[in-house]
């Protein structure tokens, strides 16, 4: 197996179980000592430095409003420290959000995300692009 095909393995693992199932614990196994969001407008940690225990507080925070999430992985590409996911995303909205109380309606959205990966293969961070205004479009209609 190359380092590409290994890193893109790891990020799927890392997506299931992190972010997936909510095993916010098994961060441990794949993120770097420090994790930088580089770029992902509207999400409240763009542009932060976190250590293990910031991020391990952010998948459990990002996930309290969508407890059910699921990530459908729709392609992967691999180039040096870097891989690219673009996915579709959903989630039953569980949990207030400010301005959205619960809907208890599924909410979906999509995008991609480059994800850099240090050299013992732990993910250091992320730029993202998603269609948060389509997130919010979906909350204001299930008001």
């Amino acid at each position: 197996m190359t380092a590409l095909e290994r890193r893109k393995e790891r990020l799927v693992a890392f997506i299931r179980k992190v972010w997936d199932e909510g095993d916010a614990d098994a961060a441990d196994h794949y993120i770097a000592h420090s994790y930088t969001i580089r770029h992902d407008p509207g999400d409240l940690w763009d542009g932060r430095t976190l250590d293990l225990i910031g991020f391990k507080d952010r998948v459990q925070k990002s996930r309290a409003a969508f407890p059910d999430q699921a990530f459908d992985i729709q392609d992967m590409l691999a180039e040096g420290q870097n891989v690219v996911m673009s996915w579709f995303w959903s989630g039953t909205h569980k949990g207030d959000l400010p301005g959205f109380p619960a809907t208890n309606r599924i909410i979906r959205m999509s995008g991609a995300t480059i994800y850099t990966f240090d050299s013992e293969d732990r993910l250091n961070g992320h730029w993202q692009i998603t269609d948060r205004l389509g997130v919010f479009q979906q909350l204001q209609r299930n008001k």
